[in-house]
C-alpha cells in the first residue's frame, strides 16, 4: 500500500527539482512560469508534507541541504520516467512501448536501416531510442534494454549476443595515392585514427594481419562517425567495424588496406533487466533482433549512409 505522505504532488516535486537545479527561486519561477512567492510556498508545502526541512533560509535565499540535493537527484529521475511514459502513451496509445539505449553509430548505421521491418511487423509497438556510450544501472534509468559493445558482463542483466566484431582498415583515395600501403611495414609513421572505447583495436588488427603494432600516433575520438569523417578527409588510417565500413567502401569514399574482415575482441549485445524477461514488446524485439543479427541479414538493401 502506498503512503500518501511520501507521494507529494507533481507540482511540489517540480518546484524542488527546479530550485535545486538552478540554485535560485527566481530562475525556478521563470522555468515553471510561476511567481517567486508561489515557488516558495510550494517548497514549504513539500517540507510540511515530509516533516523535514529541505532548505535553509538566508536573506530570502533557499539553500538546499545535503538531503535535498540527494532527494532531487532521485526526483529528477522519477520525473523523467513519468514524462517518458506519458509521451509514450500519447505516441502509442495501444501500448507496447520499448525504450532502448543504443550506441550512436550502431543506431544510425546498423539498427536504424532495419528498424522499419520490426515496426511493420509489430504495428502495436513503439520504440524510443537514446544514444549511450557507457554502461549504466537499469534501476536508475528509464530504459527497457540497451545495445552495447564488449563482453557478456553487464551486472544484473540478461544478455543476447548479436554478432562478433570484424574490422577493416580504411583510407581515403587521396591518402592512398600519397602513401604506399602494401605491407604492414608501410604503416610505420603513418597517422592512425583511434577510438577511445576501443583501446585494443589496432593491436588486434595487427595480430590478425600477422604482425605487431607500429606504435604510430594519431587522432583520438569518441565516436565512429568522427573517425569515418576524419578518414574521408584524409587525416589518417581508420579501423572500422565492417558493418560501418561497407557503405564508404562500396561508394569509393574509402579504400580498404591489407586484409579485410579481421576478427577483434568484443561483440555486440542486447541486454535487459532480469525482471523484464516477460515483457511482451521486449520479447518480440529480442526474437526479431536475433534473426536480424544472423550473417545472411548483415547487409540490408535499404542501408543508406546517414549524414556525417
Amino acid at each position: 500500500m502506498r503512503q500518501r505522505r511520501f507521494l507529494p504532488s507533481i507540482k511540489l516535486l517540480l518546484a524542488l527539482d527546479a530550485v535545486v537545479r538552478h540554485g535560485s527561486v527566481t530562475a525556478a519561477a521563470d522555468e515553471l512560469d510561476l511567481t517567486q512567492s508561489t515557488v516558495s510556498r510550494l517548497i514549504l508545502a513539500l517540507e510540511d508534507q515530509l516533516g523535514k526541512d529541505l532548505f535553509t533560509r538566508e536573506h530570502r535565499r533557499l539553500i538546499p541541504t545535503a538531503a535535498a540535493i540527494s532527494y532531487q537527484r532521485d526526483v529528477a529521475r522519477a520525473l523523467a520516467m513519468i514524462q517518458r511514459a506519458s509521451m509514450s502513451v500519447v505516441a502509442n496509445p495501444e501500448g507496447g512501448t520499448l525504450s532502448l539505449a543504443v550506441l550512436p553509430t550502431f543506431a544510425t548505421r546498423w539498427l536504424g536501416p532495419r528498424l522499419g521491418r520490426f515496426l511493420n511487423a509489430h504495428p502495436g509497438i513503439a520504440i524510443n531510442m537514446s544514444t549511450r556510450i557507457g554502461r549504466f544501472d537499469f534501476s536508475g534509468e528509464v530504459f527497457d534494454a540497451a545495445i552495447y559493445f564488449g563482453a557478456a558482463d553487464w551486472d544484473g542483466a540478461n544478455h543476447l549476443k548479436l554478432f562478433d566484431e570484424t574490422v577493416t582498415a580504411c583510407v581515403s583515395p587521396g591518402f592512398a595515392a600519397a602513401h604506399k600501403l602494401d605491407t604492414l611495414a608501410d604503416l610505420a609513421g603513418v597517422p592512425m585514427l583511434h577510438l577511445e572505447s576501443r583501446s585494443t583495436f589496432w593491436a588486434d588488427w595487427f595480430q590478425g594481419q600477422g604482425g605487431t603494432p607500429t606504435g604510430a600516433g594519431g587522432m583520438l575520438m569518441d565516436q565512429f562517425s568522427m573517425v569515418i569523417q576524419a578518414a574521408i578527409s584524409g587525416l589518417g588510417v581508420a579501423l572500422l567495424p565492417d558493418y560501418l565500413a561497407q557503405i564508404e567502401i562500396s561508394e569509393g569514399r574509402l579504400l580498404p588496406v591489407l586484409k579485410q574482415d579481421v576478427p577483434v575482441r568484443g561483440a555486440y549485445w542486447l541486454v535487459w533487466p532480469k525482471d523484464k524477461d516477460n515483457d511482451g514488446a521486449l520479447r518480440a524485439f529480442r526474437i526479431w533482433l536475433s534473426e536480424q543479427s544472423q550473417p545472411h541479414n548483415q547487409s540490408p538493401d535499404e542501408v543508406q549512409p546517414p549524414p556525417l
